[in-house]
């Protein structure tokens, strides 16, 4: 029995929508027997020392977490997840109280019980964990703005109230009175959490081009950085809660953009307590048994953390998953605003009959129905052509399609004109500046490249269904996979690319993630899985790199051939050496 993790998860969560402290613990096989009476005196541990510390409303639970890769090793059969709610200036003391009721729990089972004089001593010391953690300041602060319904964020270092241009922040430990704030300078701003399995990245951006083209400074954190307008704060994985406060603190801002993964949210909740807008994009295979989301359905109830505290709720009507978990997750109090590439989707037909609002892709129009309050009266309005939409390649990338539907939901609902929609649509340029490493496209020497960022199997199909339908002389598929994926993942995306039909797969070794691989293990995995579904030798050969796999990919290119290259481990290197060459080719 270890402990694995202790950690704290200030905002709402999987959990509850309280600040949480949280423990997990990894079980060898022969101790997952051991799980219920483990359980059974954590809870009553945890509860004794939390009702002898006052804090007699907090909460316990316990759940089954899924093992990271990293632990799947032959010691650990199980991980299991034991948690407290807690004040928010008590998470820290939250963290020991875990621990000590895990300490006494493990010495039970040992037969080995701790003493009353142990839980004397961790009650004690404890204590003063609670007094010296205590901000009185921060509370108060916190109910002020609640009370005046704008935005509250704290962490470690910093306070706020307020967003964008209307926020004021101050160190966590030098917070003022509510009173000497003057409460008509504090206001929050336009801003939308947008999560799902895929496309996140690319819709904030899309959304922060239709913000700008509307006048706002737009603020984005995302998983490669903080940009403020055109300006890159900080560069990085920013799609967790410390993102949004980077963003949110910022008084440039004036339209947030808060893309909001999975990881983030599991691991440390979100960092806001309540929004106006949220969106859910979509839901496929991605990162199962990792942080408390074993299949589909926990996977979908962790997305919708975001809808915990959003009013209205942005859903793909075409995602049967979203469709389930909207019924699981909302009430009747949140307004769902549905997109669809199908114009006769049944859910979306009942919904604007009720009297609510949509997007729909209708031909290849997309559109507005219902009563929007940009429409002024009016219950349907085409917005634009995707043929129009640069990062559709005109209509073919049906879910950069279903992306920009999302946008233009969020767009609307932000009451940004139709017209100012449909100009920051088509000015949005799916190139590296703009979107770096999702579907970015070069043309050089009678060559098309098209390079993604695709990871999990609903990208993949995207991807290379895309790719299917676009004419080409010969194909060529670039594919490798991350050492965080599972044996299913990685022959799946093997099948995926085979089913492509390309006349060339080159499989790369992805030598900057191996993530606790050794060299040549993924690849001669993906080599088992093409030998087994029949692909001849000649079809398929390997890269010792990703930079040597494109080298190779670029020697094998001839005029009309496609090449759709997969690129994570030095995506910058290989959009600069792409750029070069389509620089360098003849016009």
């Amino acid at each position: 029995m270890e402990l694995r993790d202790s950690r704290r998860l200030p905002g709402a969560n999987f959990l509850w929508r309280r600040p949480s402290a949280l423990i997990e613990v990894n079980l060898q096989a022969d101790e997952v027997s051991l799980v219920p009476e483990l359980t059974k005196i954590w809870c009553a541990e945890a509860r004794a020392l939390m009702d002898a510390l006052g804090w007699t409303g907090e909460q316990t639970t316990v759940l089954e977490i899924g093992i990271p890769l990293e632990s799947r090793t032959g010691e650990c059969a199980a991980t299991m997840g034991f948690a407290l709610s807690s004040p928010l200036d008590g998470m820290y003391a939250a963290t020991s109280i875990a621990e000590f009721a895990f300490e006494a729990a493990a010495a039970r089972l040992s037969g080995k019980p701790l003493s009353e004089g142990d839980f004397e001593e961790a009650r004690a010391r404890i204590g003063v964990e609670i007094a010296e953690e205590a901000n009185p300041a921060l509370i108060a602060m916190r109910g002020a703005a609640l009370s005046h319904a704008v935005c509250f964020l704290s962490d470690d270092e910093e306070l706020s109230v307020g967003m964008g241009g209307g926020s004021k922040t101050w160190p966590v430990r030098e917070v003022p009175a509510p009173s000497s704030v003057d409460w008509n300078e504090v206001y929050n701003i336009p801003h939308v959490l947008v999560t799902g399995t895929n496309g996140k990245s690319t819709t904030v951006r899309l959304v922060s081009a239709i913000a700008h083209q509307a006048g706002f400074v737009p603020g984005i954190c995302s998983t490669d950085w903080v940009r403020v307008g055109s300006e890159v704060v900080d560069s990085g994985d920013w799609s967790g809660p410390g993102g949004a406060r980077l963003v949110l603190r910022d008084q440039r801002v004036t339209f947030g953009l808060l893309e909001t993964a999975r990881g983030g949210m599991m691991r440390r909740g979100l960092a806001l307590e309540k929004s106006e807008l949220c969106a859910i994009l979509n839901i496929s295979e991605d990162h199962l048994s990792d942080w408390g989301t074993p299949d589909l359905e926990s996977l979908t109830d962790a997305k919708f953390i975001v809808a915990r505290v959003s009013k209205r709720v942005v859903l793909n009507a075409d995602d049967e998953h979203l469709v389930r978990g909207a019924k699981r997750n909302l009430d009747q109090t949140q307004e769902i605003l549905w997109f669809s590439l199908n114009p006769q989707n049944g859910l979306v037909l009942d919904h604007l009959a009720a009297g609510g609002r949509a997007v729909v892709l209708n031909g290849n129009s997309i559109e507005l129905r219902g009563p929007w309050p940009i429409l002024e009266g009016s219950t349907s309005r085409v917005v634009c052509s995707v043929q129009d939409v640069p990062m559709t390649l005109g209509g073919a990338a049906l879910y950069n399609v279903a992306n920009a539907l999302a946008a233009v939901a969020i767009a609307a609902e932000s009451k940004i004109e139709p017209g100012v929609i449909a100009a920051g649509l088509q000015g949005f340029t799916n190139d590296a500046t703009n979107n770096p490493g999702r579907l970015n496209e070069y043309n050089f020497d009678g060559v098309r490249v098209l390079v993604d960022f695709a990871h999990n199997s609903a990208g993949l199909e995207a991807f290379f269904g895309l790719g299917k339908t676009l004419d080409a002389k010969r194909r060529l598929l670039l594919i490798g996979q991350a050492g965080d994926r599972d044996e299913k993942a990685t022959r799946d995306m093997a099948r995926i690319a085979w089913e492509a039909g390309p006349d060339l797969l080159i499989l790369k070794e992805l030598t900057l993630h191996l993530r606790g691989r050794e060299l040549g293990e993924l690849p001669a995995l993906l080599e088992s899985e093409l030998r087994a579904l029949g692909a001849p030798e000649e079809r398929w050969c390997h890269a010792p790199s990703e930079m040597d796999a494109i080298r190779m990919a670029l020697d094998w290119a001839q005029p009309g051939d496609l090449l759709m290259l997969l690129v994570h481990d030095y995506r910058d290197e290989v959009l600069g050496l792409l750029a070069a060459r389509q620089a360098a080719s003849p016009a």
